[in-house]
């Protein structure tokens, strides 16, 4: 099939330009203001449209194996597509965990056999994400893993993750924590300030997740080998990433949809819907997040899309699990809350935040993010 896009306002890290796209069986073939029709082509016309990369999403519960009430594979691929995503980083924290060959390979399978984005299935650091053992790295990476991570759960021993530091930094592939020190949040619902208080609610301290990111900032100094940081949430965080890249760190960081728009007094709801974790924040947070993006501190927006059954979403606050959709609505998220008049953000930063800059920090940048044909 050959399809000719014209009109279109052509977004990508070259720059912006206006043109058409020929795109011959799947491939972009040709670019350019004088690329024309052919007899047998389907015209799309996109007067008035970007024409981008597509989206890559560094951070997506898809439930299987394990939980595919919840979620599948195929689903997660399809709102993926909707959302404008090519490809999807699947997290490990799956029943049975992403610790083995076997189990990403089966994730992996199940993304082609859908066909609707690639799927890659991040590895655990930790074997059953239990913190104790580290899994396989060399057999992970040989298959192709290039994120490990034990995301749901932070990694709570230090020298186990020095260890993790030390191995990555030889097999070329990243550490992606998840910043949560446990015994700080132990029982937590919410943010810990003033809504929490006023809820009468355990809180949930930033320290608990700037303790981690500080941790793993000097493990990266001692080894030399990267990290990604999920989820950032708190303006502290923010700060240290900051400072962790002006001493030249080889350091990435991720921001949710979520942390650049909702802030905790939703919680006062009582609605589970607004229970995530790392949770929700205040506005200062908030305001800070979209600055890191801004500034490039935060690399990548990333969903943590992690859909859950609805009865589970409908139990007391404090009895449901954590966790929001994203997929689908990610990117009208992004414009509406970072393209304003106080934040020097265009149109093409956020597509970098969302295409090109994910899929280098995934290892995957031969095949998505990449330049539009010219």
């Amino acid at each position: 099939m050959n399809i000719l896009i014209t009109n279109g306002r052509l977004i990508d890290q070259t720059g912006e330009r206006s043109g058409n796209v020929r795109i011959s069986d799947g491939t972009i073939t040709e670019t350019g203001p004088d690329v024309e029709a052919r007899d047998g082509d389907e015209v799309i016309d996109a007067t008035g449209l970007v024409v981008c990369p597509g989206f890559v999403d560094l951070h997506v519960h898809l439930r299987e194996p394990g939980k595919e009430e919840a979620e599948t594979i195929e689903t997660g691929s399809r709102g993926a597509a909707l959302g404008g995503f090519t490809a999807v980083v699947a997290m490990p924290n799956t029943d049975p965990t992403q610790d083995s060959v076997g189990v990403v390979e089966f994730v992996r399978q199940q993304g082609e056999r859908a066909g609707l984005c690639d799927v890659y299935p991040a590895g655990s650091i930790t074997i059953g994400r239990n913190g104790e053992q580290l899994t396989p790295f060399a057999e992970l990476a040989e298959a192709g893993v290039r994120l490990f991570t034990d995301d749901g759960n932070g990694v709570q021993d230090p020298q186990l993750m020095r260890r993790a530091y030390e191995y990555a930094s030889d097999l070329g592939v990243t550490m992606a924590q998840h910043c949560e020190v446990e015994s700080l949040t132990a029982g937590a619902v919410m943010h810990e300030g003033s809504c929490c208080s006023h809820l009468g609610l355990p809180g949930w301290p930033s320290i608990a997740e700037e303790l981690m990111v500080h941790r793993d900032i000097e493990l990266v100094r001692l080894t030399g080998a990267p990290a990604h940081f999920l989820h950032l949430s708190t303006a502290g965080s923010v700060d240290l990433v900051r400072a962790a890249k002006a001493d030249g760190l080889p350091i990435t960081a991720e921001a949710t949809p979520h942390h650049i728009s909702l802030t905790d007094e939703l919680l006062t709801s009582y609605s589970a819907l607004y229970k995530v974790n790392p949770p929700l924040r205040t506005m200062d947070d908030i305001d800070a997040v979209r600055r890191g993006l801004a500034d490039g501190t935060i690399d990548a927006i990333a969903t943590d899309h992690a859909p859950h059954v609805s009865d589970s979403k409908e139990l007391p606050l404090d009895q449901a699990p954590p966790g929001m959709l994203g997929l689908e609505t990610a990117l009208g998220v992004a414009i509406a809350h970072l393209q304003t008049a106080h934040l020097d953000m265009e149109l093409i930063d956020i597509l970098a935040a969302m295409s090109w800059k994910p899929a280098a920090i995934a290892g995957i940048d031969d095949r998505h993010g990449r330049p539009i044909a010219t």
